[in-house]
C-alpha cells in the first residue's frame, strides 16, 4: 500500500509541474495574441478594401488595358503556399490547415498532382513535417520556412515579389495561399484563397451592363503595373498576420483547456490518494488491534 501511495504522490507532483507549464504557456500566448491581434485588426480592413477595389477595377476594364497578374491561362503548373506554425501545442491549428490543403489538392488540383506539376511552398515547418511523410509525388519548396518567425512586411514583401515573378514568367499558372483566418481566440478558420491570377469580381447579369466609370491618372497600364503588386504584397502579408494571430489564439485556448484538465485530474488523484491513505491507516490500526488482542490472549 505504501508503494501505491508513493506512486500517487509522484503522479500528483508530475501533474502540478505540467499545470505550471501550461499556465505559463497560456500567459505567454495571451501576451503574443494581443500584439498579433492588434496587427491583423489594423491591416485587415485596409487589405480587404484594396483587394475588392482591385477586383472591381479588373472586372470593369474594357480590354484595352490589363495587368500580367490578372491574366488567366490554362492551369498546368500550380503553387500552393501553406502557412503553418513552427511549433505545436496549439490544438488542431496546424492539422486543420493541412487538412484544408489536402482537400484542395484532391478536389481542385488532382490532375496537376498526377502530372507532377504541383508544388507546395511552406511558410512555417509544421506543414512540411506533415506532407513530407505522407506525399512523395509533390514538389516541395522549403526555402522560406523561416519567414514565419520574422513576419515583417519587408520579409513578406520580398517573398511575395519572388512569387509574382514566377507567375509573370509562366513558371506557375496559379498560386493559392492556404492559411488560417483569425476570428477570435477560440475560432480560427482554415482558408484557401486564390492569390494569382487576381480574381475578378463576380457581378449579376443585370449589373454587368453597368460599368464603373474610373478615371485613370497616369494611364491604365502604368497605374495597374504599379498598384497591383503593392496590393498583392499587402494581401500576402495579411494572410501571414492572420495565421500568426490564429496560432497564438489556438495555443492560448489549448493551454487553457490543458490547465483546466490538469486541475480536474489533480482533484481525482487527491481523492484517490486520500482514500488509499485512509485504507492504509485502517489496515495499520487493524493490525495493531489484532496484535494487542493476541498478546492479551
Amino acid at each position: 500500500m505504501a508503494g501505491g501511495l508513493k506512486e500517487v504522490r509522484e503522479r500528483i507532483k508530475s501533474v502540478i509541474s505540467t499545470q505550471q507549464i501550461t499556465k505559463a504557456m497560456k500567459m505567454v500566448s495571451a501576451a503574443k495574441l494581443r500584439r498579433a491581434q492588434n496587427a491583423i485588426v489594423q491591416v485587415r480592413p485596409y487589405a480587404e478594401r484594396l483587394n475588392r477595389m482591385l477586383s472591381n477595377i479588373l472586372s470593369n476594364l474594357d480590354g484595352d488595358a490589363t495587368t500580367s497578374f490578372g491574366k488567366e491561362r490554362p492551369v498546368q503548373n500550380v503553387l500552393l503556399v501553406v502557412m503553418t506554425s513552427n511549433r505545436g501545442l496549439c490544438g488542431g491549428f496546424n492539422s486543420y490547415i493541412n487538412k484544408e490543403t489536402v482537400a484542395l489538392i484532391n478536389s481542385k488540383y488532382a490532375q496537376q498532382r498526377a502530372n507532377g506539376k504541383l508544388t507546395l511552398l511552406f511558410v512555417g515547418k509544421k506543414g512540411y513535417d506533415f506532407f513530407r511523410r505522407r506525399f512523395n509525388d509533390i514538389n516541395y519548396n522549403t526555402d522560406f520556412i523561416g519567414v514565419y518567425d520574422q513576419p515583417t512586411y519587408e520579409n513578406a514583401s520580398e517573398l511575395s515579389k519572388k512569387l509574382m515573378d514566377t507567375f509573370s514568367s509562366g513558371q506557375y499558372d496559379a498560386i493559392e495561399i492556404v492559411y488560417s483566418k483569425f476570428r477570435n481566440a477560440a475560432t480560427q478558420i482554415p482558408t484557401a484563397e486564390q492569390w494569382l491570377p487576381v480574381a475578378k469580381m463576380e457581378v449579376a447579369d443585370d449589373a454587368s451592363k453597368k460599368k464603373s466609370d474610373y478615371i485613370f491618372e497616369p494611364n491604365k497600364e502604368v497605374l495597374l503595373e504599379t498598384l497591383v503588386p503593392s496590393i498583392l504584397q499587402l494581401q500576402f502579408h495579411k494572410c501571414l498576420l492572420d495565421t500568426i494571430a490564429s496560432e497564438h489564439g489556438a495555443r492560448m485556448t489549448a493551454m487553457g483547456n490543458a490547465t483546466e484538465n490538469a486541475e480536474e485530474l489533480l482533484k481525482s488523484l487527491r481523492i484517490n490518494y486520500n482514500k488509499a491513505r485512509q485504507e492504509a491507516i485502517t489496515t495499520e490500526l487493524g493490525e495493531i488491534v489484532g496484535g494487542a488482542a493476541a498478546l492479551e490472549g
